[in-house]
């Protein structure tokens, strides 16, 4: 991936970018953590993401995305750049959560699509997976909630290449994770997993 700086740098020409194509404006930027170990967890409706999501984001992060897409010879290496580690979505892929474990322990933060994929045309989300909210109990961090709108007319399933339009990005405030002392932990992740969709949909 770049170095830091790097990123720091290039920053403002990609808020710039997001402002002059997609009219991008976010919300909730203070709710993100300055410090401390967070994952960002937020709904998918494009391949743009992560950019969106990232651009106004100063401190260090790292991505989970689908292995695949990290093949790609645009978008793929684009990610890489960021910091873009694969993610095997069939199965369990110890290397990358033993990756995310260790940066989440050193107080980084990482963003985690728990749909696993793309939502559907009309912008609504596809059923969350338990491994975001899995990983920050193994982790103890919290949760930060991320919603992006607009997506999906950017960028429609099936459409070659993205298009000019208006786009939302909030932060909700932090999900903090509490399970009870004698709680299953897999019952656990599955309950807490609704409620960060439940929030997350909310703002669409």
């Amino acid at each position: 991936m770049l170095p830091q700086w790097v990123l720091n740098i290039l920053r403002p020409f990609v808020l710039l970018i997001c402002r002059l194509f997609w009219d991008v404006r976010y919300r909730g930027l203070e709710n993100v953590p300055a410090t401390g170990g967070v994952i960002i967890a937020g709904n998918h409706q494009t391949y743009l993401d992560p950019f969106w999501l990232s651009a106004p984001i100063t401190r260090p992060i790292r991505f989970l995305a689908w292995n695949e897409a990290l093949a790609w010879p645009i978008i793929g290496k684009l990610m890489r750049l960021l910091g873009a580690w694969p993610l095997q979505l069939e199965g369990s892929d110890p290397a990358a959560i033993r990756k995310s474990l260790h940066w989440l322990r050193s107080e980084g933060a990482v963003v985690i699509f728990p749909e696993g994929g793309r939502g559907k045309e009309d912008g609504s989300m596809g059923r969350f997976k338990s491994g975001a909210v899995r990983i920050a109990l193994e982790a103890g961090v919290p949760i930060l909630p991320v919603t992006i709108r607009g997506g999906n007319r950017v960028w429609p399933v099936g459409r070659r290449l993205p298009r000019l339009g208006k786009v939302e990005v909030v932060f909700h405030p932090l999900h903090e994770l509490n399970p009870l002392p004698d709680e299953d932990t897999r019952e656990y992740a599955r309950k807490e997993s609704t409620k960060l969709a439940k929030i997350i949909g909310s703002a669409l």
